[in-house]
């Protein structure tokens, strides 16, 4: 019998080590696994490489993943922000490292490494610095840039249902980079509000199939 579900996050964020490159979905706080950082903290995981789509808010979630000094590098396309003090804190004394990618360009190549594409052509970025030393071409009269794949050994996401087999379901935009990561990574966590029984998920509404999925954990909002 197939079933993904388990009690113990931690049980499951154990098999992480040093040095692992891990996606983390969200949007801000929207659609961030908070629960799960929290648990790579307490395990004292360190010289990660953080692949997400900015770089923490305020104390919440990575922000707080980044003052434990667990993350050697960020990969992310928006970076600075009113309440991002931790990352700016830690960029200017030089204790972390930072790769921008415009957002497009972001989703674009964690796809590319779950579709199993070896680079893609974009124009986003073509003239700017963000193109140094990249590969230009001219195609149908529009210039591009070669950039490749996003791959990751781990993806942390959050999703509202998920079932045994590791089907899950988003709610609204806090679905965001979710499922694009979990094809791009090795291991897929998922934190889901509710663990329901098969066949209760409609099939329509299933956003990422479970053959995406290796672990599902569910973990009840606060009251």
């Amino acid at each position: 019998m197939i079933d993904k579900t388990n009690a113990s996050f931690r049980e499951v964020l154990s098999q992480i080590k040093d040095g692992s490159t891990i996606m983390i979905g969200g949007f801000g706080s929207a659609g961030q696994p908070a629960e799960l950082i929290d648990g790579l903290i307490e395990l004292g995981i360190k010289e990660l490489i953080i692949v997400n789509n900015n770089a923490g808010n305020g104390n919440y979630g990575l922000a707080k993943l980044l003052k434990a000094g667990s993350v050697k590098k960020i990969i992310c396309s928006f970076p600075r922000q009113s309440d991002s003090y931790v990352f700016d804190a830690l960029y200017r004394a030089g204790k972390v490292e930072l790769e921008l990618v415009p957002q497009g360009n972001l989703a674009c190549r964690i796809q590319a490494a779950g579709m199993g594409l070896g680079a893609v052509f974009t124009p986003t970025g073509f003239g700017t610095l963000l193109a140094g030393g990249k590969e230009g071409r001219h195609i149908d009269g529009k210039d591009y840039i070669l950039e490749y794949p996003i791959k990751a050994d781990f993806a942390l996401i959050k999703a509202a249902k998920g079932d045994r087999w590791g089907n899950l379901v988003y709610r609204k935009s806090a679905r965001n980079f979710g499922p694009i990561m979990a094809m791009a990574a090795t291991i897929t966590i998922a934190q889901v509000s509710e663990v329901v029984e098969l066949g209760e998920l409609d099939p329509e509404h299933i956003i990422t199939p479970g053959i995406f999925v290796q672990h599902v954990v569910q973990i009840k909002p606060a009251q």
